[in-house]
């Protein structure tokens, strides 16, 4: 079982940054995948990033690929999400999630999830 609690949210000017954090309980957390998803209003959640249980690897969604960094520290329990750049498009409510067990960086099925936090940014 894994808990996630997502911070860092908030209103930014476009062109501003915010870092997420997502801070997990649980003995698996070191070795799960861990995702962040965006929604936005009347859109479908979609994956924005994901790390790998080392950080050896991660994805991009092609919308913030060269503007946010995943990373992730294990000794913390915490994964990030440095978001630079930003734009009025990536206002949504962002979501920290976690795959049980060993699972590729490709894989979008995730079992746990937080609660979420609100990113709005303004033009």
């Amino acid at each position: 079982q894994v808990q996630l609690v997502e911070s860092g949210g908030g209103l930014v000017q476009a062109g501003g940054s915010l870092r997420l954090s997502c801070a997990a309980s649980g003995r698996t957390f070191s070795s799960s995948l861990m995702g962040w998803f965006s929604q936005a209003p009347g859109k479908e959640r979609e994956r924005v990033a994901a790390i790998s249980w080392s950080g050896g690897s991660t994805f991009y969604a092609d919308s913030v690929k060269g503007r946010f960094t995943i990373s992730r520290d294990n000794a913390k329990n915490t994964v990030y999400l440095q978001m630079n750049s930003l734009k009025p498009e990536d206002t949504a409510v962002y979501y920290c999630a976690a795959k049980r067990g060993i699972a590729p960086i490709s894989a979008t099925a995730y079992d746990y999830w937080g609660q979420g936090t609100q990113v709005t940014i303004s033009s």
